[in-house]
Parts: structure tokens; sequence; C-alpha cells
């Protein structure tokens, strides 16, 4: 199946590692032209360089915060000025934060909703302009399945995620007269550096297999997912073959979720 992703151009967040920088990988090899996005100008490079090995496309990099509008900006016009257009955004930006109400700081809660929600809204709002001009577009904001049922200790990324949906939702709303999606996939557990530490740690005796299995047990699939599984579901979201895909969420969890 053609996607349809042939030379449109992707901006991803939070891609020097894990689902963005596997999305990104997915895209490349689609014939999207990418543009990445991270803190660190090192883990970038890295990315950049493992992508470029796999597909021999030219990848941009940018160095940037998204808890920070001026940054969101800039992040928006280098991808443009450098490409000339801009017809997909992933918002992917944010880390994993649970903890119980009690334990939760104003700190804590400003940090996890500037990158996780702010860091969408503003990379959103800059992207805006450029995906009318290129007539249409998609945006896919990433959040996590457990907020749709959060549970304890699950503060404060539960809530930050929750109003993520609720702004893919909004957004794809006032944005459909302009041709433009917006969706949001939901993640469960997926493979990440995090719980391959775990796994060391806790089974090193193990293969990843097996690891996965033991885990994956309450899981209806079995497992743990691996993290191109999220990012193909990403890639299809943004790509024409979701023409009529709009203001939904997806799981992607192995059904571990309690809702749809």
């Amino acid at each position: 199946m053609d996607l349809g992703l042939q030379d449109k151009v992707a901006l991803i967040t939070g891609a020097s590692k894990g689902i963005g920088l596997h999305t990104a990988l997915q895209l490349a090899k689609e014939g999207a032209k990418v543009a990445i996005c991270g803190r660190n100008k090192d883990s970038l490079k890295e990315a950049k360089e493992w992508i470029q090995g796999q597909t021999g496309k030219e990848i941009l990099t940018v160095a940037a915060d998204v808890t920070k509008e001026e940054d969101c900006k800039r992040l928006i016009e280098e991808t443009v000025s450098h490409y000339g257009r801009l017809d997909i955004l992933v918002n992917n930006a944010g880390t994993s934060s649970a903890h119980s109400f009690e334990e939760v700081d104003s700190e804590l809660w400003h940090a996890d909703l500037n990158l996780k929600l702010f860091g969408a809204i503003h990379c959103s709002k800059y992207a805006l302009p450029h995906l009318k001009e290129s007539g249409g577009g998609a945006i896919v904001n990433v959040t996590a399945s457990i907020a749709k049922t959060p549970g304890e200790n699950s503060l404060p990324t539960t809530v930050s995620r929750s109003a993520g949906m609720a702004l893919t939702k909004a957004m794809s709303k006032d944005l459909g007269k302009y041709n433009i999606r917006v969706n949001t996939v939901c993640i469960g557990l997926i493979r990440s550096r995090q719980i391959e530490a775990k796994w060391k740690r806790e089974m090193p005796a193990s293969t990843w297999e097996e690891y996965s299995r033991e885990v994956g047990k309450k899981i209806p699939l079995g497992r743990i997912g691996e993290t191109d599984e999220a990012a193909k579901v990403i890639t299809f979201l943004v790509s024409d073959a979701a023409s009529y895909v709009t203001g939904t969420s997806i799981n992607i969890d192995g059904g571990s979720a309690g809702t749809l």
C-alpha cells in the first residue's frame, strides 16, 4: 500500500530515542522529509546517523526544549525554512512521572504540564499556518492509555495525558475545515530504555522475549509491545491511508486498557 508520504515534511518532537525515533525512521522509509527535535544535541546526532544509516535520507535535527514557547516557535520556523513546508506534526515529547497526589508539588505539576500539554499546544499553534498553507495535514498527539482510567500513584502523568486527549478532540473539531486531521495514540507498555534497564535488574539471566512474556502475563496479547509497533500506527495515522480519520484515540497497549 502506498501511504502517500513521499516528499511530505514531518516534524517529530522527542525523537532522539524511543517511539519518536522509530516514528522518524518509519516516515523516512516511506519517503517523507523528516525533522527531529530533542533537547540533547549529542543524542540528536546519534539519532540522525542511525536513521540515515538505514534509509540514506537527509534528516534535519533541531535542538529545542518544547517546555519553552519560544523554542517551539523556532523549531517550526527552522523546519519550514529548511524544507519549505510542513505537512505532519507528531507531538511526542514526554516522560513518565507517576506519584501519589500528596507527593506532587507545584513545581512538578507545572513541569509535567509544560512538557506534555503546553509543548503540544505551542508546537501545534506555530505549525498551524504552515499546515493550512500546505492545504491540510496531520497532527498526532502521543498520550497514554492509563489516561483513560487513571489509577493510584499515577500523577501528574495521567492528568497531562488526559488533557492531551481533550486537546486532540477539540482541535479536530476546529481544524477539520482546513483539512487538518488530529488524532492521538494512547501508549501502553512499550519497550524503552527504562524498561530494558528493569529487565537487566530484575531478570538478568533471561532473554528479552522471556522477560517480555513474564511482564506481559496480564496483557491480553501476552507481551510488552515493541517500539516500532507504535511507530507504525503513528505513521498510518499521518498518512493518506487515514485520510478520513480524525478526532480519535487509538490504544497501543496489547489490549490492556479497560476502555476503548
